[in-house]
C-alpha cells in the first residue's frame, strides 16, 4: 500500500484554514489523493466525489465566515445510508434505486454549514444489518490487517479514517455499528443517546435504536464533530472528568459467550489506569435480562430491517441471508412485535445499576474481529453466530437508548487494535468524552494504521 504522507486531524485542518495557512481546496485535494492511495486495500468508498468535493471546498474558501466555521475545510466521509443530494443512496443493496438523491439529510446539512467538505460516501453491508462490511459492491477491509473486517455497519467509514484518508467520518449505530468498527480499527466512536442528534434513518431508525455519530482518530476530533451533529458548540470543549464511579465488567451480556483474554485484559488495563488517576473502581455487571439479545434484540433488529427493506426499489434483489432476516422480521411484526415491555424492564434495570455508578467500562468486543470475506454469500445462521460471538457488548445500550462510545485500548499480540466501551446515563455524552480524553492522555494510541504510514 502506498504511504499516507500526511494525515492531519480535523482540529488541525480547521485551525490552519482559520489561520489562512491552508485552503479548503488543498485539504480536499490532499484527502482525495489519500483516498486514491488507500482504496485498493480498504475498498472503503462507495462514491468518491472528486469534482463535487473540490467545488464544495472552493465554496468554503469563498465564505466570508470561514474563519469561524468549526469544521472549516475538513474533508469528511458520509456513510452510504443517508441522503446526500446529487448522489445515489445504495445502502449496500442491489435493490436500491440508483437515482441520485434530491435532498440532504439534516446531519449532512449541519456538517456542510460548519464548513466540512463531503469527499465521498462509504460502503456498508446491505441495509446496514451486519457487523462486517461486504455486499454486492465488494469486501471492505481493515487497514490494520486486510484479512479481517473493519467491522460494520459503518465499516467503510472506519476503514477510511483508520487509513488516514479522512480525519473524521459519519457513521450510525443501531446495534453497535459505530462502536464495533471503531474497536476493529482503533478509533474513537460515539453513539449518542436518544434524541441528541437527529436520526431519521430508514423507515423508523430501527424503532428509535439507531443514532448518527462520529468516528475519529482523536477524542478532540470526535467531540468537535459531535458538537456540530448535535448543534451544541459546548460539546467541542472537553473538560476534566472529575472523580467518577466506574464499574468494570468483562462478562458478555448473553450467557455462554466467551470473552477473549486479550480483550478482557485490555479493559482491565484501562480500568487500572483510571483507578490510578483517582477514579473509584469496582467490578460489577448489569443485570442483563436473559432474553435481552436473543428475543428482545432479535425482534427489534429483524422488524427494523424488514421496515427498511420495504423502502427498496426491488426487494427481490435482497441477499439470501437478508431475505431470511427480513422474512423473520415480517413474521414477528404480524404477531405484534416488538413489544415495549422488555425494553422498559431493561431500562429499569440499567437505571438501578447506575444509581451508584457513573460509567460502565467493558471491552467493546468479546473476540477479535472476524474475517473479511463475502459473508453476504453465506447463510443467515452463520452470519448471526459470527456477529453474536464477536460483538455482543454494544446492542444493550441501543435498546436502552443510552450514550456509549468505543475508545482505543492498546494492541493485541498480533498488533491489531483493542478497544473499551464506555457507557453513561442519558445526557452524559460530555462526561464520556472527558473520560475518553483522559484515557487518551494516560495511554496514547497510534492514530493511523502502520500499513498506511
Amino acid at each position: 500500500m502506498a504511504q499516507v504522507t500526511s494525515a492531519p486531524t480535523a482540529v488541525e485542518i480547521a485551525s490552519q484554514v482559520h489561520e489562512g495557512t491552508l485552503t479548503a481546496r488543498q485539504a480536499a485535494e490532499d484527502a482525495l489523493a489519500r483516498i486514491e492511495r488507500s482504496q485498493k486495500l480498504t475498498n472503503a468508498w462507495q462514491v468518491v466525489r472528486r469534482d463535487a468535493a473540490l467545488a464544495e471546498a472552493d465554496a468554503v474558501d469563498g465564505r466570508p465566515d470561514r474563519f469561524a466555521l468549526p469544521l472549516a475545510g475538513v474533508p469528511i466521509a458520509i456513510k452510504d445510508n443517508v441522503p446526500v443530494a446529487g448522489e445515489p443512496m445504495m445502502d449496500g443493496s442491489a435493490g436500491s434505486d440508483p437515482t441520485p438523491q434530491t435532498r440532504n439529510h439534516e446531519i449532512v446539512k449541519r456538517l456542510r454549514a460548519a464548513g466540512a467538505v463531503v469527499v465521498g460516501l462509504t460502503r456498508v453491508p446491505e441495509l446496514c444489518i451486519w457487523g462486517a462490511t461486504d455486499s454486492v459492491f465488494g469486501i471492505s477491509r481493515n487497514p490494520w490487517d486486510p484479512a479481517i473486517t473493519p467491522g460494520g455497519s459503518s465499516g467503510g467509514s472506519a476503514a477510511a479514517v483508520a487509513s488516514g484518508a479522512v480525519p473524521i467520518a459519519h457513521g450510525n449505530d443501531g446495534m453497535g455499528s459505530i462502536r464495533i468498527p471503531s474497536a476493529c480499527c482503533g478509533l474513537v466512536g460515539l453513539k449518542p443517546g436518544y434524541g441528541v442528534v437527529p436520526a431519521d434513518l430508514g423507515a423508523n431508525s430501527w424503532h428509535g435504536m439507531a443514532e448518527n455519530g462520529p468516528l475519529a482518530t482523536t477524542v478532540a476530533d470526535a467531540a468537535l464533530m459531535f458538537s456540530v451533529l448535535a448543534g451544541e458548540p459546548s460539546y467541542a470543549s472537553i473538560s476534566e472528568p472529575g472523580t467518577l464511579r466506574i464499574a468494570l465488567s468483562t462478562k458478555a451480556p448473553s450467557a455462554g459467550l466467551p470473552v477473549s483474554k486479550e480483550w478482557a485484559a485490555g479493559a482491565r488495563r484501562v480500568a487500572e489506569l483510571l483507578r490510578g488517576a483517582g477514579h473509584r473502581l469496582e467490578e460489577r455487571t448489569p443485570r442483563y435480562p436473559a432474553t435481552l439479545i436473543s428475543t428482545t434484540g432479535m425482534a427489534l433488529w429483524t422488524t427494523g430491517a424488514a421496515a427498511d427493506a420495504g423502502l427498496l426499489a426491488d426487494i427481490s434483489k435482497l441477499e439470501k441471508r437478508n431475505a431470511r432476516h427480513v422474512g423473520i422480521g415480517r413474521q414477528l411484526a404480524r404477531r405484534g412485535f416488538p413489544k415495549p415491555g422488555p425494553q422498559e424492564e431493561w431500562r429499569a434495570r440499567a437505571t438501578e445499576f447506575f444509581k451508584d455508578t457513573d460509567v460502565l467500562l467493558t471491552p467493546t468486543l468479546a473476540q477479535p474481529p472476524i474475517k473479511a470475506k463475502y459473508w453476504s454469500r453465506g447463510g443467515w445462521l452463520a452470519t448471526i453466530q459470527a456477529n453474536a460471538r464477536y460483538a455482543p457488548f454494544a446492542a444493550p445500550w441501543n435498546m436502552a437508548g443510552w450514550p456509549a462510545m468505543s475508545v482505543p485500548a492498546g494492541l493485541d499480540a498480533d498488533g491489531r487494535p483493542l478497544g473499551v466501551q464506555l457507557v453513561g446515563k442519558p445526557g452524559s455524552e460530555a462526561e464520556l468524552l472527558a473520560l475518553a480524553a483522559q484515557i487518551e492522555q494516560l495511554q496514547p494510541w497510534q492514530r493511523i494504521s502502520p500499513l498506511a504510514l
